[in-house]
């Protein structure tokens, strides 16, 4: 058996580490659309991006909570567990990041926990309603943000269309840097917090945490904090390039729709007392973006790109669950 310490000590930084990876393979939701337009260039945009994110993970530890709480109960999660979640998110990200898809954290992580959890000690160890609950948020987050995105283009066409496009896109590049920042806080604040959620799980397991204290310590927070605007500073030009570009040919306009539309839903789902909900960064706003392109003409979204997309969405889960599943079986042999 392996020392509880020595375990301990991998969770964190396998934790640490899917933070950083989340953080350059997310970098582009809140970059993309400003890189695209020209309104920033990359180098400022990926810095711009991390200071957001750092500032935004030390918010709020709501979305943490339901991490550690509403997937499985912490007292039944073993360090064994979480390692094979982690390493099961980890391996689904770089895939994707690798092949250029814009996949989302938030399902790899929750599929991961689910899988291990379930090869441990069967379906019966799940939180079905917690469970049911962030699916849900995971499911109906992206068509919020496409419907939101559609009637802010619209509402922004309505103000701005007797105004020339060039002095129109003039005055969005602008904004654009302040939408760029607003979504890179948004997406600090609500995806840090699933690597908060898991050390913080893990320490209630080992009993280092009492089971009815749920917010992370200022330790986890500040270190994940730091490990998510590393990553973003690190940049993921792959991804950025088919958000930017390949989904709808964007405008100034459009990427401050799209930027806004995608933070108002991520700052609700965070924030709300009653959710706390973790969505996908990634989903929202390509819904975001899909819906500020039907606001133009519905033909002017490329919806191959967008079906590739979705497919990768839907694997998600059951991929990374059955990899966390395979992991689990590994460790339980050697830990």
């Amino acid at each position: 058996m392996t020392d509880i310490g020595v375990l301990l000590v991998i969770v964190v930084f396998l934790a640490l580490v899917f933070d950083y990876i989340n953080g350059f393979h997310d970098t582009a939701n809140a970059i993309a659309t400003s890189v695209s337009t020209r309104a920033l260039t990359p180098k400022r945009a990926v810095f711009l991006a991390a200071g957001f994110n750092l500032f935004g993970a030390l918010i709020s530890t709501g979305v943490a909570q339901t991490i550690a709480r509403d997937i499985v109960s912490p007292k039944l999660t073993t360090q064994e567990v979480v390692i094979a979640a982690l390493l099961s998110a980890i391996t689904w990200n770089l895939l994707t990041w690798y092949l250029g898809i814009p996949s989302s954290s938030s399902h790899a992580i929750v599929g991961g926990i689910a899988g291990a959890a379930v090869a441990k000690a069967g379906f019966g160890v799940l939180q079905w309603g917690g469970l049911g609950k962030i699916l849900s948020a995971l499911i109906f987050s992206p068509i919020v943000g496409m419907i939101l995105g559609f009637i802010i283009m619209k509402l922004l066409n309505y103000i701005f269309g007797r105004f020339s496009p060039s002095r129109v896109n003039h005055g969005f590049k602008k904004m654009q840097v302040l939408s760029a920042g607003l979504l890179a806080f948004n997406h600090g604040s609500n995806d840090a917090q699933k690597s908060m959620g898991i050390i913080t799980m893990t320490l209630i397991a080992t009993g280092i945490q009492a089971q009815t204290v749920l917010a992370p310590p200022l330790w986890v927070k500040l270190a994940c904090a730091l490990a998510m605007s590393l990553g973003t500073a690190a940049g993921g030009w792959k991804i950025i390039h088919t958000m930017g570009g390949k989904i709808f040919k964007l405008e100034p306009i459009n990427g401050f729709a799209a930027d806004l539309s995608s933070s108002l839903v991520i700052w609700t789902a965070t924030v709300f007392p009653s959710l706390h909900l973790p969505v996908s960064t990634t989903h929202v706003v390509s819904g975001s973006i899909m819906g500020v392109g039907s606001a133009k003409r519905v033909s002017a979204v490329r919806w191959g790109v967008a079906q590739q997309m979705l497919i990768a969405w839907v694997v998600t889960i059951p991929a990374t669950s059955a990899v966390a599943a395979l992991y689990y079986f590994v460790l339980s042999r050697f830990m």
